[in-house]
């Protein structure tokens, strides 16, 4: 144990610094701390790994900070000492001047250095290390293999790192890379590194805190944080204040927005870019002072239109997930969510934003556009009404990581013994023997070059990662090769090319930040066009989305719930209750309590085996199938196509066959090139970690299990 000790009867308040306290009592004006702020001191002074869990606005980042503000004075840590990581430099933004408000409060200091951050800035912070430092993962990556940056010098002191919004790195590829970061950060540190996840509320916190733990996972003492997961019940808002309405359209959206909750502050949250900029328009359109935030838009632009939202009262802004997490806006109204995200988790996160004033309580209106949005909406609802939450999981077989981390490696060390690299990752994961064949591929295609038993960046990796001091290597995940749109100097943000390929009749024109934009000018070799605003006419338009957001087994399980009757613990309107009951009548058919329904005919000549197992399953029973899978088909949340042909017998027969020999998804090679360093791997690994994360083994298995029976539509 480390850290400031007391009994377990004494007051945990007692452990904190006094002089901290005194500012949190007057400064703040605080009469105490939240129960999640006071369990958190003990296992934070006393240097465990821990995950603190609340909901959004439930005071995560003074629970981590106050405690290790604490232990920094009493164990007189020096230089930079703690790192405080974020998915988001806006949220880094929004973070920083409060965290330089409690280093101060002890004669400490607070900065931040992310990729919008100054040269001139950069090299005070080396010159005057701060005490935290507030950066992403990215941007640590970048000072590793800097050669201005003498990183051992600089992490000397590093004895603590809070991650923010930990269940946001955990579930995708960001996550591998943060985790193969700090484990190269400790080894630099040379010494145990204490890390402190903050997360809203998941379904699987311990295993969370195991996989934040890293390859220490089961070696350290680590403690779940988490007070309000031990309340009697689910804390639900009071009836009424989660609303589901039809309404049919995005226009007719826009028109509800516009004549309900006028003079509050609203936040529309939509599931793209495009219907954010088509809402955003037609709010506009109807009177209503509105701002936009997506990734496509500019920093700046963002930036704007946030800061004029958090100051403004009578005004809605429409945003994607980029607002879902910890971004303060002010002191929200309402949130309005347009169909359904796509995880409970998401909601949880979304409707937190509300309820922070006093006498107020979270809400949230769906507004659904279809009767597969209302669908949605309501299966999300009726899990959440039960207490269910996804569990968070990270992807599996993360080769292209290990790629990318261990020309990483070799640019910060120059050279690398090739029999001693694993020892930087102390086995973690993709990191330890798994990683071998990637080496020797690397090694094979000249992307590392070997000498004396040492390993050092080769000849094919700086041919395509070397352009502007191997900025490319240390960005880890590909974005989509979008045109920057620019208004004289001014950037606006980015649009997808296809808009500036395809034939139009007459000026081509660009929905983007709420504007029409009549393009002047593309500059195809740099990516840019120049535009000029007009009045109306413009569109928008980018890639969609991946299949790392297709339906899960849980939420498509849930909507045949819902055409069987379940209904989600909240208010529907006349219009939903209504869209509902047509919903059920219409698709009756397509469900049955007990079992699965194959159906043939209909519309067309396809056999449809109506799973309701997810996009994942799915895709796993059509790889799995064999000859009586249609091999033209493409998997559905609900259903999967058989061959036209197919008897009861052939089908037994596959049934059994696929129960005991489940397989992978077949893989398009077209899709590896959204997997950023595959170019890095041999193909059959590549291929081979995309089918991995495409497969739902679980789901398909219970799937199989089900009894089925072939049945036909109605009305043949």
């Amino acid at each position: 144990m480390t850290g400031p000790h007391a009994s377990d009867s004494a007051d945990p308040l007692d452990r904190l610094h006094p002089g901290l306290l005194h500012h949190v009592i007057n400064t703040l004006g605080w009469p105490g701390l939240r129960p999640l702020q006071q369990e958190a001191i003990g296992p934070l002074l006393d240097g465990r790994d821990a995950v603190l869990l609340a909901p959004t606005a439930g005071g995560k980042t003074e629970a981590a900070a106050f405690p290790l503000l604490s232990r920094m004075e009493a164990e007189r840590w020096t230089g930079t000492s703690v790192l405080y990581v974020c998915p988001l430099k806006a949220l880094l933004n929004n973070l920083l001047p409060r965290l330089q408000a409690y280093t101060s409060w002890l004669g400490r200091s607070a900065a931040l250095w992310h990729g919008d951050v100054t040269q001139g800035r950069r090299k005070r912070i080396l010159r005057e290390r701060p005490d935290v430092l507030l950066t992403t993962p990215e941007s640590l990556e970048a000072m590793l293999v800097s050669a201005n940056v003498d990183h051992r010098q600089f992490f000397s002191g590093l004895r603590a790192i809070v991650v923010d919004e930990v269940h946001a790195f955990a579930g995708d590829d960001r996550g591998w890379h943060l985790l193969a970061v700090l484990e190269r950060l400790q080894r630099v540190a040379g010494h145990p590194v204490q890390r402190v996840g903050l997360s809203a509320t998941v379904g699987n916190p311990d295993q969370l805190l195991a996989w934040l733990q890293g390859a220490a996972a089961g070696e350290r003492p680590a403690h779940v944080v988490a007070p309000h997961l031990r309340e009697a019940s689910p804390t639900l808002p009071p009836p009424g204040d989660v609303q589901l309405d039809y309404v049919g359209s995005l226009a007719n959206a826009a028109t509800v927005i516009a004549a309900l909750h006028q003079g509050e502050k609203r936040l529309v949250f939509c599931e793209s870019r495009k219907q954010v900029e088509e809402l955003g328009t037609a709010l506009r359109a109807r009177g209503v002072t509105t701002f936009l935030s997506h990734a496509s838009l500019s920093a700046d632009e963002r930036r704007r239109a946030e800061e004029a939202f958090a100051e403004a009262r009578d005004c809605v802004i429409v945003s994607t997930s980029t607002l879902e997490l910890g971004i303060d806006v002010g002191d929200l109204d309402r949130v309005i969510q347009i169909d359904a995200p796509h995880t409970v988790a998401a909601f949880l996160q979304r409707i937190g934003r509300t309820g922070r004033r006093a006498g107020s309580s979270r809400n949230c209106l769906f507004l659904a556009l279809d009767e597969g949005g209302l669908l949605a909406a309501s299966a999300l609802l009726l899990l959440w009404g039960r207490g269910w939450v996804e569990p968070v999981t990270a992807p599996p077989e993360p080769r292209h990581i290990a790629a990318q981390q261990i020309l990483a490696l070799c640019l910060q060390e120059h050279r690398v013994g090739d029999r001693l690299w694993q020892e930087w990752w102390g086995g973690l994961g993709a990191l330890g023997t798994a990683a071998e064949p990637v080496v020797r591929h690397l090694v094979a295609e000249g992307y590392l070059g070997r000498d004396g038993g040492m390993l050092f960046v080769g000849p094919e990796a700086e041919k395509r990662f070397g352009f502007r001091h191997f900025m490319d290597l240390t960005a880890v995940f590909t974005a989509a090769p979008e045109f920057t749109v620019l208004a004289g100097r001014t950037e606006i943000g980015t649009t997808d090319p296809a808009l500036l390929t395809e034939e139009v009749a007459g000026p081509r024109r660009l929905l983007l930040a709420g504007r029409s934009w009549q393009v002047t000018y593309i500059d195809w070799s740099r990516r840019r066009c120049f535009v000029e605003p007009v009045n109306d006419g413009g569109r928008a338009r980018w890639a969609g989305l991946s299949t790392a957001r297709a339906t899960s087994y849980e939420l498509t399980r849930a909507v045949r719930e819902v055409l069987l009757g379940a209904t989600p613990p909240v208010s529907l309107t006349r219009r939903a209750e209504s869209a509902l009951v047509r919903a059920r009548e219409e698709n009756s058919h397509l469900v049955h309590p007990e079992r699965s329904v194959i159906i043939r005919g209909g519309r067309d000549t396809n056999v449809r085996w109506w799973t309701w197992a997810g996009y994942r399953a799915n895709a796993t029973l059509a790889a799995s199938l064999g000859s009586v899978a249609d091999p033209l088909q493409r998997p559905t949340a609900a259903y999967l196509r058989l061959r036209e042909d197919i008897t009861p017998r052939d089908w037994a027969r596959a049934r059994a066959s696929a129960a005991e020999h489940l397989c992978l998804p077949a893989v398009d090679s077209r899709a590896l090139a959204g997997l950023k360093f595959s170019a890095a791997l041999p193909p059959r690994l590549a291929e081979a970690t995309l089918a991995a994360r495409l497969a739902d083994l679980d789901g398909a298995a219970a799937a199989l299990l089900e009894p089925s029976r072939f049945t036909r539509p109605a009305n043949t």
